[in-house]
């Protein structure tokens, strides 16, 4: 893989993370969003907030700045501050990934507990992140009796050649 093939995946990760924000949850009534469930990060408010800052987290230790303290999601009740927090995020990964070299796709950039990661398998766990929690968000809105649509990454080539 080359760096614009990462750029490439992260465009359809941003992609799906607005898609299922606008379409189902910008929408969704406060009670469903902040609805307890007893499953993975709880409510749909906490999946988001938590994919949202587990991409923070990685890629501010890919940056060499440390990994922040994630927001306590009750903190963040309003759909406009997560999405604000969100659209921060997405600019910040997306200034990394601006400025990505296929010569350090090989690199081992971060230290402690993650100095054996090679930075091409950071950069698809980010990914692969983003889809498990989406996956759990729709199964959720699903059950909910919302109707969901697929996040695979083929329909995305389809409407994105």
């Amino acid at each position: 893989m080359d760096a614009n093939t990462f750029r490439r995946y992260y465009d359809y990760h941003f992609a799906e993370n607005r898609k299922t924000w606008n379409d189902y949850i910008k929408d969704l009534p406060e009670d469903l969003f902040n609805k307890d469930v007893n499953y993975s990060q709880g409510s749909v408010r906490n999946q988001i907030v938590h994919l949202i800052s587990v991409d923070e987290a990685w890629f501010s230790d890919l940056r060499g700045k440390g990994i922040p303290d994630s927001p306590d999601p009750a903190t963040l009740q309003d759909k406009d501050a997560i999405r604000a927090y969100w659209d921060s995020v997405e600019r910040f990964m997306g200034e990394y990934l601006e400025t990505l070299q296929d010569g350090r796709l090989n690199e081992k950039p971060l230290k402690g507990e993650d100095e054996n990661l090679i930075l091409w398998q950071v950069l698809l766990h980010v990914i692969n992140h983003g889809t498990d929690h989406r996956a759990q968000i729709l199964r959720q809105l699903n059950d909910m009796g919302i109707k969901t649509g697929p996040q695979d990454y083929v329909f995305y080539l389809y409407d994105n050649p």
